[in-house]
Formats: structure tokens, C-alpha cells, sequence
């Protein structure tokens, strides 16, 4: 079927124009928080997939099994992370991406109610984590379908980050969301597959959804986080073993833990806890400058490992 493309040049709200200045010039002190960022985008867009197609399955399209996808290529210097979730519509595109405090995923949270807003476990609710692509990226493209929509109803979204960007109607045959990142000069460190899964493995290990890459060497793709969050399951449900092959994973020690305590407080404000103590001290139990404490996650992605200070503040969750 033929697409009647519609192309048209729009400038991002003042707003936006001023974040991108910050995130282009390194408002994240860590570059590599851009894939945590828009894995987590991608969770959300899976989420909200789900509770749609609660009431009209038809939005699954055939495909229930939600993934997110990262790809890599050296010749092109581009990565690529793709979700086969909700997708959004042109009008959606210009709404959640040309306009900032406009996020998707903050209006979604307001209309659920309930139990199911407990349930949604969304992860972003500030929207603008897509633009700290343009951190690494010196241009973006994005290429979206809402679910429910015609292959012909496709979106391709593009960007430099300088003020401007085009949107053109597509052919996009599956629902979902691809975005590509033509990478800035001197960040070539990303186009490494190992690069690639130890942060996703730091920061995405938890959320619910499978995260695959293709096999480095070999044929086939393969699951590259453990999509779940010990923390959040019942502690009756959780057995000694469980318990410790966890702390082995996140604390890389050989050993078992000496004891652990797992909390939830409900109130004001609520959070969940899980903390162990080591069979051995530290080798640098007594080195005042060593800065790792306890690792705050929210909504089962990693935050910090600095949450010391952060904690006595605010009183956010340690393990949320």
C-alpha cells in the first residue's frame, strides 16, 4: 500500500530548546544514563500496552510477547533501541516529544486510579528522558506506530538537537518504537556490545521485560537482563537460596550473606527495603573516601550506589 507521505519542519517549544542545550553540553554528569533513560521509556510504552489492551486485545496485534531490543553498528556508528509496546501517533509525537512537562507517561499515571496505579510499575514521570539521547547523539531519528493504527499511519521523527525537527509519515508495518542514534564524534566507546550489557545490566537489570541483544560471535539473540526485582515479591514467597544468589549477584561476593532484612513501609511515603550484612568486612571498610552505600532504585531502576546522604535527606526508597 502506497503511504501519501506528510512532511513538515517544526520547532521544539523554548523549553525543550533549553534543555537540549543542557543535555548536549552534559547535564547528566554520566553519559551512559541515556540508555537507562530510554530503556526505561521503552518499559513504560509496554506497560501502557498492557492495561489498553485489557479492554481490546486486538491491540496486541498477534504479538503479546513484549521485549525491548538494543542493536549496535560499528560502520554506521549508530545504536538502536526498539520496544514493540503502545507507539504513538503524529499527533502524540508532537505532544510528548516537541513539548516539554507534556509527558505521556505522567498523564497516563493521572488516569489510573486504584489498585492499578500501584500495578502500572511506569518508570519515567518527568518526560524528557528521550532527549538525553542528544548527550551521545548528534542526531536522532525515531520511528513510531501506534498500536491499533494502519501500517500506513507510520511516524519518522528527526532531529540534530538544535532547535528544529521533521516529522514524515511512514510505513512502519509493526507497532512499536525504533529510535537511532547517529553517535557524536569521540563516543565510540558505546559501540561495544560488552559496553552495551554492563550498563544495562547496572541500571535495567530489574524491570519486568526481557532486554535481548544479538549473541556477540554467534547466531541468535539473547536476554541480556534478569527482568525481575527479588525486593518487590512477597517475602513469603522468597526462599533462603533466593535471597542469597541475589546479594551474590548485585554484591559480587563469592559468599552468602550473614543475615538479611527485607521491610515495606507504607505511609506518606513508601519504599521498600532490603538489606544484608557480609559474612567479612570490607577491605575498605575504613577508607573515609570510599563513597558507595546503600543502591537506590525507583520503579526497579538503578539510580545510585551513593544513597547515603540522598537517603537522611529525603527519605526516598532504597529498593522501590
Amino acid at each position: 500500500m502506497s503511504v501519501e507521505t506528510h512532511k513538515e519542519t517544526l520547532g521544539f517549544q523554548t523549553e525543550v530548546r533549553q534543555l537540549l542545550d543542557l543535555m548536549i553540553h552534559s547535564l547528566y554528569s554520566n553519559k551512559e544514563i541515556f540508555l537507562r533513560e530510554l530503556i526505561s521509556n521503552a518499559s513504560d510504552a509496554s506497560d501502557k500496552l498492557r492495561f489498553e489492551a485489557l479492554s481490546d486485545d486486538a491491540l496486541y496485534e498477534g504479538d503479546s510477547e513484549l521485549k525491548i531490543r538494543v542493536a549496535y553498528d560499528k560502520a554506521a556508528r549508530t545504536i538502536t533501541l526498539s520496544d514493540n509496546g503502545i507507539g504513538m501517533s503524529r499527533s502524540e509525537v508532537i505532544e510528548n516529544i516537541g513539548t516539554i512537562a507534556r509527558s505521556g507517561t505522567r498523564q497516563f499515571l493521572s488516569s489510573l486510579s486504584g489498585e492499578q496505579q500501584k500495578d502500572a510499575r511506569l518508570i519515567g514521570q518527568f518526560g524528557v528522558g528521550f532527549y538525553s539521547a542528544f548527550i551521545v547523539a548528534d542526531s536522532v531519528t525515531l520511528l513510531t506506530r501506534r498500536a491499533g493504527l494502519g501500517a500506513e499511519h507510520g511516524v519518522r521523527w528527526t532531529s540534530d538537537g538544535q532547535g528544529e525537527y521533521t516529522l514524515e509519515t511512514v510505513e512502519k508495518p509493526t507497532r512499536g518504537t525504533d529510535i537511532i542514534l547517529h553517535l557524536r564524534a569521540g563516543q565510540d566507546e558505546f559501540l561495544d556490545g560488552l559496553r552495551l550489557r554492563t550498563i544495562i545490566c547496572k541500571y535495567s537489570d530489574h524491570i519486568t521485560l526481557p532486554i535481548v541483544m544479538r549473541k556477540e560471535n554467534a547466531e541468535g539473540d539473547e536476554t541480556v537482563n534478569r527482568a525481575a526485582a527479588l525486593w518487590a515479591r512477597p517475602r513469603n514467597e522468597i526462599q533462603q537460596e533466593e535471597y542469597d544468589a541475589f546479594y551474590k549477584h548485585v554484591a559480587h561476593d563469592f559468599e552468602a550473606p550473614l543475615a538479611h532484612v527485607h521491610a515495606r513501609v507504607e505511609g506518606k511515603h513508601e519504599y521498600i527495603a532490603l538489606l544484608y550484612v557480609p559474612q567479612r568486612a570490607p577491605f575498605d571498610l575504613g577508607d573515609r573516601e570510599h563513597r558507595h552505600g546503600i543502591k537506590l532504585y525507583v520503579k526497579r531502576v538503578f539510580i545510585m550506589d551513593d544513597a547515603d546522604s540522598c537517603c537522611r535527606r529525603t527519605c526516598v526508597s532504597c529498593a522501590g
